[in-house]
């Protein structure tokens, strides 16, 4: 391959929104395997923090400050309480990205 096809070929090219989308999920899915110690199955868009992954009050406000930290984003006292899922986690930081 010579010129623009040998630096293109290889690359696939993706949409950006969808790329942002599933790495914020997939980076929130890390913060909480790490930090909560479950499997990776476990953590679904739909899995309870406290319900299904067995987190406490403690653990809840830790992955909050962990998300804030990680994408750079204020998650306040009243919206950190209705943050309930992973799915819950994706969406708000999502949205504060936006």
């Amino acid at each position: 391959m010579q010129g623009r096809d040998a630096i293109t070929a290889p690359y696939e090219i993706k949409k950006v929104e969808e790329t942002d989308m599933s790495d914020i999920a997939e980076r929130v899915k890390k913060i909480v395997i790490d930090h909560l110690g479950v499997d990776a199955e476990k953590v679904v868009e739909g899995a309870s923090f406290i319900d299904d992954l067995g987190a406490d009050s403690l653990d809840t406000v830790e992955l909050v400050m962990a998300f804030e930290e990680e994408f750079g984003v204020e998650i306040p006292d009243d919206a950190a309480d209705s943050i309930l899922t992973v799915g819950d986690a994706v969406k708000f930081i999502e949205k504060a990205q936006a």
